[in-house]
């Protein structure tokens, strides 16, 4: 599973997102079938998180942890200036060099 999250934040923000972002990225790779997060910084200033889990199922753990909601609706209510999540599935993933050698 393929997450993509893109978003702005308020002003005046930044050292509450950063704890929060840190803690959810702490509880996030402790969900078995977490494979990886990357956050880039456009230069428009957008935000945009690519996040992968190994699974569906793993994904809806993450998305139904209490912790997590509970950060969403944080963000919401006072971080978000604005955000979109993408999430589909990875139908076909390939690697450089291969993971498998081949």
């Amino acid at each position: 599973m393929v997450i993509v999250l893109r978003s702005r934040r308020r002003s005046g923000v930044e050292e509450e997102y950063r704890e929060l972002a840190a803690a959810m990225l702490a509880a996030a790779r402790a969900v078995p079938g977490f494979v990886d997060m990357k956050s880039f910084v456009a230069e428009d200033g957008e935000q945009v998180s690519v996040i992968t889990f190994a699974t569906e199922e793993a994904y809806r753990s993450w998305r139904e942890d209490p912790a997590h909601l509970e950060a969403q609706a944080r963000g919401r209510a006072a971080l978000y200036a604005e955000y979109s999540i993408q999430t589909g599935r990875a139908t076909r993933v390939r690697t450089w060099p291969p993971a498998d050698g081949g």
